[in-house]
């Protein structure tokens, strides 16, 4: 008999957390400025035009629990704190990057169909 692992009670289907991610402006936003390089929350929240310090904190504690940022927390005075993008995380903002992309072929109208697969559709 195969046993069913059940999932704690606070843990979101992956599914879920990815509507969570890709769902909230801030989230995708700060996934990019930490791709660009933008590493500690000061800097953050001033790369992140409009967002709060409590919804950044709010963010990329969120972040880090799906396991898309790494926190490094370093021991001095004051203490300093980085951010950086695990592999999924950066496996996310390639996918982000590509549907960018994708958007601005199809408002440029460079949709890049080939000839033939509007000949398909007709």
């Amino acid at each position: 008999m195969e046993e069913i692992k059940k999932m704690p009670p606070t843990a979101k289907p992956a599914y879920s957390q990815l509507e969570d991610v890709v769902g909230c402006k801030w989230s995708v936003s700060v996934l990019r400025a930490v791709a660009e390089g933008v590493s500690r929350p000061g800097a953050l929240e001033r790369h992140v035009q409009g967002i709060s310090t409590k919804v950044l904190s709010e963010r990329l504690r969120k972040l880090t629990a799906y396991g898309l940022l790494t926190r490094h927390v370093y021991a001095e005075v004051p203490p300093r704190t980085e951010y950086s993008l695990t592999w999924n995380g950066r496996k996310l903002v390639s996918i982000i990057d590509q549907i960018k992309l994708l958007d601005n072929e199809i408002r440029s109208g460079e949709q890049g169909a080939p000839a033939d697969a509007e000949e398909h559709r007709r």
